[in-house]
């Protein structure tokens, strides 16, 4: 008895150790896109002071809603005074996409708890889903794999909160001939560039950004869902067709 009381307590520090070093394998699979990351929140907090918006309440827009093209486009109809329900439904638009990155991640997440799935959709972001979805594609052991997609998760909210912290604060100091928001594109090149495997994922990708531009004018930022659309047709029509 006293063997098996002894393997067993050899045994709990091992599955810590094995959370733990999921935990930080997911915080540096992000570091990458971090850098990135780190001027668009700064880019957010200097632009919503400047659209009148609180330092308080640029903060926890941030803390809340955590969806970066969400808040932009919520500071820019804030600042334009539009219409509360306008504002609601436009940033409902904008991160449909976070349904299907659900959809996707759904799979891999069933044997969960409820306040696990809540905690992870609440961190489920393009940056986060990137590395996440890559994590489980390639390891068929996902029984830990929930840490990884923690600690990916935690270390992308916690570089936005700073950022946006820094933005509101100290934004008005920066240069106005830094570059910044030359980062964000390059972020999403980073993002998508892993995924395109074969030749349906490049169609598909080819195929929304051509109809990104082509939309780029329509309101309230639906070209981005249109072009989402487009592109994950003409991704599946290719792989139905192979």
């Amino acid at each position: 008895m006293s063997d098996a009381l002894a393997d067993r307590g050899r045994r709990r520090p091992a599955l810590g150790a094995g959370s733990r070093a999921e935990f930080l394998a997911g915080v540096r699979a992000e570091l990458p896109l971090l850098v990135g990351v780190f001027p668009f929140g700064l880019i957010y907090g200097l632009l919503a002071i400047r659209a009148g918006i609180g330092p308080a309440a640029a903060q926890g827009m941030s803390s809340i809603v955590f969806a970066g093209s969400a808040q932009f486009l919520a500071a820019q109809l804030l600042h334009e005074v539009a219409p509360p329900a306008v504002i609601v439904l436009t940033i409902a638009v904008v991160n449909l996409r976070h349904m299907l990155y659900s959809a996707s991640v759904s799979p891999y997440v069933q044997h969960l708890s409820m306040r696990w799935k809540a905690l992870l959709a609440y961190l489920l972001t393009d940056e986060a889903y990137a590395v996440v979805i890559t994590r489980y594609q390639r390891v068929r052991d996902h029984a830990s794999a929930h840490w990884f997609y923690l600690g990916a998760g935690l270390a992308l909210w916690s570089t936005w909160q700073l950022s946006t912290a820094l933005g509101v604060f100290v934004g008005a100091e920066l240069p106005a001939a830094w570059p910044l928001d030359f980062a964000l594109p390059l972020t999403f090149i980073a993002i998508v560039v892993p995924a395109l495997r074969d030749r349906a994922s490049v169609a598909g990708s080819l195929t929304a950004g051509i109809a990104a531009l082509v939309a780029f004018r329509f309101p309230y930022g639906l070209g981005l869902i249109a072009a989402a659309f487009v592109g994950i047709a003409a991704g599946v029509a290719l792989e139905r067709k192979r």
